[in-house]
């Protein structure tokens, strides 16, 4: 009778718990000599809890500063604004891995497909035209101009009388049709001739180089629109000629000088991204939300539904954000290399995940080839053969491994090895040879007679025998990865035997403007710098009509280099056109001259680098996208990794 009362208890308390906490009916089979008892549990209707939806994903990214405007023509330079803008407008057109990707386009146009082409057209007196300078003329007696079939100045006539035949470059472009606004309503080409028509107007900020140069745009086809440039005009990069759309529907009507000051165009903006504008609190953040009418929603895209831009004051803040996790990324502006250190600890923890990629910023040193007139120094870099020993005599591959954690390359010209013009195997490669340097400086003339460490100068034309081969490298103080490039430069040579005096100076006065900034002024001896470039390589950098003089000292060719050769040939690349054979040739053969001659010492790229937590996914760097949030639609959180697990 004990028995069967403590198997009654014992039920009586399973009972009352699979009522109080089960959703479901549940069967329970307890057996127990010398029966079997069966129980069905039933919870009460309204007992049932829901399933806990999964929590939404948001995605804070740290940027350093804040937008100024959201508004596609608003002018902004800001990096903050362009990584918002990538939230808010897709596109239109990709550049990434140093090609343009359509988004909003059906494709990117191109000759080799025909929906580009170059046209020779008759031009009079009183066309608008470029002339030879590739300034916007209007044209008259006396104009210079580059007639149907020629590219280069050799070929240039002076118009007299008449008429002449001059070429034009024309795209078509044609918009995706299921694009639309993120209200719902379809994008046209008709908001891209409304954006052109804003953009035409004095008012709108930002360079007109390209309104300047477009004699028409206009509507072609069914969701087609055809840029067409200026005779003259052969826009080597003629497949971006695509204005931005703007919401005609919205704000047509409106003063291009009135939408710079419309909060429905700064803070609020339409657009056709992934994400819209919810909140925006002035000095703290920007909250996104997903866009309903995103064109790429049927992918499952955006990964997340809301994104958080958090504006922080510089690298200390933003990597302090990023290790308390407010932050799951850190944005490349954030100029994480004097944080290096840290960061590289904080991810052999696993706290943090830091992306580097070489860049187009080309650290490298000037040679002073030809100086201002009225600055006097020995001939030190003339003989092209002392440019060789001294590119030997420094070893540019531990120079880079110091500075960059060996995260970057070293190239043999002024493009990254990455790059598609990149001339690869045709280039000359300097390794590091000191034993040829010194060789070379010896044949040269430059002899340590006197065995004091610094060679002197013995039958080198042009300079006193017996000048010591003593000189002053310019460098920016601003910058101390600068400084200690400099200083392990001047190392190096020193074991070379030439002596080196590091000229520091604060960036406003390093690239002033000449005759007194040292650098366009042309007064110096050696100069590390660093030069950036977009959708075009340097080689322009080094023509001859590029060297800063008198008149006004404008140009960028501050070594003073001088090569009709090289002229010839960086003059056809910059005038051809992508997807031509010639386009890649003259490229090729502009750097096969610049790795012999060296008119500089290319040292290594500029890193871009980035910070992310480990639970962000798909997140990639690229060296040539503007922002590395582009592909933002796609970037998704692991909600269940934790940072440091």
């Amino acid at each position: 009778m004990l028995h069967q009362f403590k198997w009654t208890c014992l039920l009586f308390m399973v009972t009352l718990w699979l009522l109080a906490g089960c959703s479901q009916i549940i069967t329970v089979t307890v057996t127990s000599p010398p029966e079997t008892v069966v129980v069905t549990a039933t919870a009460a209707p309204s007992f049932i809890p829901m399933p806990t939806p999964p929590p939404e994903k948001a995605l804070n990214i740290c940027v350093v500063g804040e937008p100024d405007t959201l508004y596609l023509y608003g002018g902004s330079r800001r990096p903050a604004t362009r990584h918002v803008m990538e939230a808010l407008y897709d596109g239109p057109i990709d550049y990434v891995g140093y090609a343009y990707r359509p988004v909003i386009l059906e494709k990117v146009p191109s000759i080799a497909d025909g929906d580009a082409l170059t046209r020779s057209v008759r031009v009079r007196e009183g066309s608008v035209v470029l002339n030879a300078g590739g300034e916007v003329v209007t044209l008259t007696n006396g104009v210079r101009v580059l007639p149907s079939g020629c590219r280069t100045d050799e070929c240039a006539v002076t118009f007299e009388e008449g008429s002449l035949q001059m070429e034009r470059v024309e795209a078509t472009f044609t918009l995706r049709d299921d694009v639309t606004w993120s209200d719902g309503e379809l994008v046209t080409p008709e908001d891209s001739i409304f954006a052109f028509e804003v953009a035409s107007d004095p008012k709108t900020p930002g360079r007109h180089y390209l309104v300047e140069r477009t004699l028409r745009y206009r509507i072609s086809g069914e969701n087609q629109i055809q840029w067409v440039g200026a005779p003259g005009f052969i826009d080597s990069t003629y497949y971006l000629n695509f204005f931005a759309p703007l919401p005609r529907h919205q704000l047509e009507g409106r003063e291009p000088e009135d939408l710079l000051r419309a909060m429905e165009t700064r803070r609020d903006p339409l657009g056709w991204g992934p994400f819209v504008v919810d909140e925006w609190v002035a000095g703290d953040y920007i909250r996104l939300s997903r866009n309903p009418h995103y064109f790429r929603a049927d992918e499952g895209l955006p990964k997340v539904e809301q994104v958080v831009f958090r504006f922080a004051s510089g690298t200390p803040d933003v990597t302090a954000r990023l290790l308390s996790g407010e932050c799951d990324i850190g944005t490349h502006d954030a100029n994480f290399e004097l944080s290096m250190p840290l960061l590289i600890q904080a991810e052999q923890r696993g706290l943090l995940r830091m992306l580097s990629v070489p860049t187009t910023g080309w650290e490298h040193i000037d040679f002073g080839l030809e100086t201002a007139f009225d600055y006097q120094r020995p001939d030190f870099f003339g003989n092209v053969n002392v440019r060789q020993a001294i590119i030997q005599c420094i070893d540019r591959q531990a120079i880079m491994d110091e500075v960059t954690y060996g995260r970057s390359v070293v190239p043999d010209s002024y493009l990254p090895p990455s790059h598609p013009l990149y001339a690869g195997v045709y280039l000359l490669h300097w390794g590091y040879n000191p034993e040829m340097g010194r060789a070379l400086l010896e044949g040269a003339g430059w002899v340590d007679r006197n065995e004091d460490g610094v060679r002197e100068a013995y039958r080198v034309p042009g300079v006193s025998p017996g000048t010591p081969f003593a000189i002053n490298l310019l460098t920016s103080s601003d910058i101390p990865a600068s400084q200690q490039v400099a200083r392990i430069i001047k190392a190096y040579l020193a074991d070379c035997g030439i002596r080196v005096n590091v000229d520091a100076r604060p960036s406003w006065e390093l690239f002033a403007n000449g005759p007194e900034g040292p650098l366009f002024g042309r007064r110096f001896d050696m100069a590390k710098t660093a030069w950036w470039f977009g959708k075009i390589p340097l080689c322009g950098h080094y023509v001859s009509s590029e060297i800063p003089e008198p008149n006004q000292w404008l140009g960028a060719n501050v070594s003073g280099y001088h090569n009709p050769e090289y002229d010839r040939v960086c003059q056809a690349a910059l005038r051809a056109l992508p997807g031509t054979p010639a386009y890649e040739e003259y490229h090729r053969q502009a750097q096969i001259i610049f790795s012999e001659e060296l008119p500089a010492i290319p040292l290594f790229m500029w890193l871009r680098t980035a910070i992310i937590r480990p639970n962000v996914l798909n997140f990639t760097l690229d060296p040539a996208s503007p922002s590395e949030l582009w592909h933002i639609e796609t970037l998704d959180i692991d909600l269940s990794v934790e940072s440091g697990e």
